[in-house]
Formats: C-alpha cells, sequence, structure tokens
C-alpha cells in the first residue's frame, strides 16, 4: 500500500499523474471554500465547536464525489 502512495506521489510530482490538474484544483478549490463556508456559518451559533467542524466536514465530503465525477487520471 505505500508503495503505490510512494509512486503515485512521484507521479503527482512529476506532473504525470493528472490529466487536467486545473479542473482538479479549481474543484478542490470549490469544495474548500464551501467547506470553510459552512464552518464559519455554523460556528455563529451557540454550539460546542465540534460540531460545525462535523457538519462542515461531513458537508465537503458529500458534494466531492460530484464535483469531481469526470476527473480523468493518465
Amino acid at each position: 500500500m505505500l508503495e503505490i502512495g510512494w509512486f503515485s506521489a512521484k507521479l503527482f510530482l512529476k506532473g504525470k499523474l493528472l490529466r487536467d490538474p486545473m479542473y482538479f484544483v479549481q474543484r478542490t478549490a470549490i469544495a474548500t471554500a464551501v467547506g470553510s463556508l459552512l464552518l464559519v456559518l455554523f460556528a455563529q451559533f451557540d454550539i460546542p465547536f465540534y460540531l460545525p467542524i462535523t457538519l462542515s466536514s461531513l458537508v465537503t465530503g458529500l458534494i466531492m464525489p460530484f464535483l469531481l465525477k469526470d476527473f480523468k487520471m493518465k
């Protein structure tokens, strides 16, 4: 398992892993922005801080497959 991770990391650093790196960066930035916005909005409520973190992480994790459904690797 570590071998696969190391091989993928080497390909990524060489620029040979992703077919369209800007697509990946854009979609990841969108998900990060949505997650951060939700975290800030939920943190305004008078609830323990672990709940906004959990909820924003859950929503971000749920939208990532939809954002990256057309993701292609080489």
